[in-house]
């Protein structure tokens, strides 16, 4: 039922009402901005309503509450999504046509929450929408960045980092600060011992730290259609004396700040530069920072409601999203063996009971390890109880497997060869340890930990990765959305197994028209923002090929870049050869300390350069680098895909979540046999795919016996032999021939192991052959139609919904909670 504030009378008096009270002016003299914020806060105050309602419910009912811990959560913008989410989205641009004012165009008036990069942050903010639509108890669990990652700009085709300032204009419409839930986090010093004589137990408490506070900002998590709203909670850091009076009146006006600008730098971006220690330092800090803000909050709740900590897992689960949460582990035992005085064996069966992993990579040197020296400076205490847990571990090993211990050791041990190692303190300290698509999780039990799957078959599952449906396709897609609705009606909004009703529609000539006229009106829509932001005019009749998502050399955008050099060699031989027009998109950041993916992002844009300038090619092939890749133009971008680039390295990817996104929204899927783009080609058959390359055991194997040469196929090969040569001759580097040496040499040369860590030479023919298919299907009209809106008809599977109740089921057990 409409909430009667968004009846168009009642919602423009509101936003009127809120330009006086905000800015104290009127409609007429309103900036764009100033009516964005107007229309946020409107809305707002219907969401805080049933917000309020929602943590009545929980008080009431005492259901088990989710913290999901995670360092990232790509939420989106919020307006449009909560308008959605509110069912209120077609009343509301109704009423501000009425006064004028755009929807779309204030909608883009709002900056992308900087509060993560990659998938795995997009994951955190699909699963927290699913988790208050299907009316779960959940909080969302990370930090307040000011500048996120950074803002991604492109200067003659180089990667800058700038501040992504998304807090510029003095916060952000949704959020509320919760200053009556500030936790202090210490930091450094020594951990002191009393020893009462009368209970025979030593007491451990810090001395000599350094302190910040950990303020929490609350921003609602919208559940569709049902009242729910859950809380998104991330913590932003002040300094507990933020100001010397003393230090200022002295004339030393650095140290008068100086607590406030230390605390500030906890907060500042998301995964600062760790090549230098300082780094590694600042990445622990924000890592215990947001962890122990959290549980400190989460066992006091718990205890308002309840008289004993021993009940504390049978409501409370800490969920960590990779390892960046692992310390919740060691903090919630100190919590209850420092300020709760419970037993090491107390403390250790309520911990294993309470916490959960879910584990995100299958590449061993991206799972975190800590430098002894670093974590035992930082996090004395901590230290001493992960150096006690790991003992203990390390004696049941040794008891287990007498014959092999120290094999078992070297490979399970939490502190080991002056390391400590978070996935392995995640696994032993919790009771669930899960993958996130099939072929991960067998990569896991069957290789990376192999060990632990023996020892503890019993917590490990795998749990599919999924999407939400309401963002990448209501609110990304409205025009596709609303033919679907047409179709099938709307209950897909929370069940998307509905789409399979579409697959009735594959072969109607009418339905497969309306479907790709709606994929060309997406492309046309795509095409200006390239223009407008590009200056680069696309053909929206070409095949869209696109590779959106974080830049790794194991996601192969290094093999998709040469292909595109191997089909302008091949036009530029053959000018007469029939060649169906492509345009390659491309959008990903690189972390900043990551040079050679910043020297792809250099390449991709050099090679653009001088194939979109070439007028002898005819427009044939198009290259586009969009800037700044982010959930808002993601949104436009899955919606214009013809074409997804999925081309990892086969057992590199631990899922991908793009891939689902592209699928969703009637793309084809191009690309290996890797994380879930098994299940995609199981759910929608190979013949609606193309699939190509080596598959997840050979690539071990080859791992396993070092017998590849990627020599062989420079040597064999003339087509890959030209396009190497061309990194290396100044084709695409003005006659620079050092500029994309390392790429050359990475192919080519050792480095570490072994040269082409990823197979780019070895899948590059069958990759090749791939794309020689995909340009053969897309000229068969109708087959391609079919193919794309059988895409569509059997994505349900992988909404997040389902993934959720995957968990709900094997893993957290929670109940679901009704607001009326």
């Amino acid at each position: 039922m409409l909430n009667p504030m968004f009846k168009k009378e009642n919602f423009k008096a509101a936003v009127n009402d809120q330009l006086r009270r905000l800015f104290r002016t009127t409609m007429d003299e309103a900036s764009n901005h100033q009516i964005y914020q107007a229309v946020c806060y409107a809305v707002k105050d219907v969401i805080i309503d049933n917000w309020m309602k929602t943590q009545q419910v929980m008080k009431e009912d005492d259901p088990k509450i989710i913290y999901y811990m995670s360092m990232e959560f790509l939420t989106g913008r919020y307006l449009g999504n909560n308008l959605l989410s509110l069912t209120a989205y077609g009343e509301v641009m109704e009423a501000l046509n009425e006064m004028g004012i755009d929807l779309n165009a204030l909608e883009d008036e709002e900056r992308d929450p900087a509060l993560g990069n990659g998938g795995l942050g997009r994951l955190a903010a699909c699963f927290m929408d699913s988790l208050a639509t299907l009316g779960y108890a959940a909080y969302g669990c990370g930090i307040r960045y000011h500048y996120g990652m950074f803002r991604q700009k492109i200067k003659d085709g180089y990667q800058i980092e700038a501040p992504d300032n998304w807090l510029k204009d003095g916060g952000y419409p949704f959020e509320l600060k919760r200053p009556e839930y500030a936790k202090e986090i210490k930091f450094g010093g020594y951990v002191a011992v009393d020893h009462d004589e009368k209970t025979g137990r030593n007491h451990y408490h810090q001395e000599g730290y350094s302190s910040v506070r950990a303020v929490p900002y609350d921003l609602p998590i919208v559940g569709y259609n049902n009242n729910v709203v859950n809380t998104l909670r991330i913590w932003d850091a002040e300094a507990i004396n933020d100001f010397s009076l003393d230090s200022f009146d002295k004339g030393d006006y650095i140290k008068s700040v100086e607590q406030e600008n230390l605390a500030r730098t906890i907060t500042e971006v998301l995964y600062p530069n760790d090549n230098h220690m300082a780094g590694k330092e600042l990445r622990l800090k924000q890592q215990y920072f947001f962890v122990s803000a959290t549980v400190q909050t989460a066992v006091k709740k718990y205890m308002k409601g309840h008289d004993d900590i021993h009940g504390l897992a049978e409501k409370v689960c800490f969920h960590m999203n990779d390892t960046h949460p692992t310390l919740a582990v060691p903090e919630l035992m100190r919590i209850l063996l420092d300020d709760y005085a419970l037993e090491w064996d107390e403390a250790w069966a309520i911990v294993t009971k309470a916490c959960a992993y879910t584990n995100h990579t299958i590449m061993s040197e991206a799972l975190e390890k800590w430098p002894i020296e670093l974590f035992s400076r930082l996090l004395p205490r901590i230290y001493q109880i992960v150096e006690e847990i790991n003992r203990r571990f390390c004696e049941q090993v040794r008891a287990q497997y007498p014959q092999n211990s120290e094999d078992k050791i070297r490979a399970m041990g939490i502190v080991y060869d002056g390391k400590v190692r978070m996935a392995n303190l995640a696994i032993v300290g919790g009771f669930s340890v899960n993958g996130v698509a099939r072929l991960h999780t067998e990569i896991l039990e069957k290789r990376e930990l192999k060990d632990f799957y023996e020892m503890m078959p019993e917590k490990f599952s795998n749990k599919t990765n999924g999407i939400t449906q309401r963002r990448f396709l209501l609110h990304g897609n409205q025009a596709l959305a609303a033919w679907v609705t047409d179709r099938v009606g709307s209950e897909w909004i929370t069940d998307l197994p509905r789409l399979s009703k579409l697959a009735l529609y594959a072969e109607d000539e009418k339905a497969q028209a309306e479907f790709m006229n709606i994929k060309y009106q997406n492309k046309v829509r795509l095409a200006k923002y390239i223009l407008e932001n590009n200056g680069v005019e696309v053909d929206p009749r070409s095949i869209f090929d696109v590779q959106v998502k974080r830049l790794h050399e194991y996601k192969r955008q290094l093999l998709n870049i040469l292909h595109v050099m191997y089909l302008y060699n091949k036009i530029k031989e053959h000018p007469e050869m029939p060649f169906y027009p492509r345009t390659f998109i491309f959008g990903a950041k690189a972390s900043a300390g990551y040079a050679r993916a910043k020297m792809i992002i250099k390449l991709i844009n050099n090679v653009a350069d001088v194939i979109n300038n070439d007028a002898s090619i005819k427009g044939k092939i198009k290259v586009v680098f969009i800037e700044d890749y982010r959930v808002s133009n993601a949104e436009m971008i899955f919606a214009a895909a013809d074409v997804s680039e999925q081309i990892s390295t086969a057992s590199k990817e631990a899922s991908g979540t793009g891939n689902m996104k592209f699928m969703l929204n009637g793309a084809l899927t191009l690309g290996t046999m890797d994380g879930a783009n098994v299940e995609i080609v199981e759910e929608v058959g190979e013949e609606n795919a193309f699939i190509f390359g080596l598959s997840a055991d050979e690539v071990i194997e080859f791992e396993r016996n070092g017998q590849y040469d990627p020599m062989h196929y420079f040597n064999s090969d003339a087509d890959i032999r030209t396009v190497l040569m061309q990194l290396i001759n100044g084709t695409y580097s003005n006659g620079d021939m050092e500029m994309f040496r390392d790429l050359y040499n990475s192919l080519l040369y050792k480095s570490h192991d072994r040269a082409d860590v990823y197979f780019i030479l070895a899948d590059f023919k069958s990759y090749a052959a791939a794309q020689e298919r995909v340009e053969a299907r897309y000229r068969d009209e109708k087959a391609w139609a079919k193919s794309a809106i059988l895409n569509t008809a059997h994505s349900g599977k992988f909404s997040a919904d389902r993934t959720i109740q995957d968990y709900v089921d094997d893993i957290w057990h929670s109940e679901k909670i009704t607001v009326r």
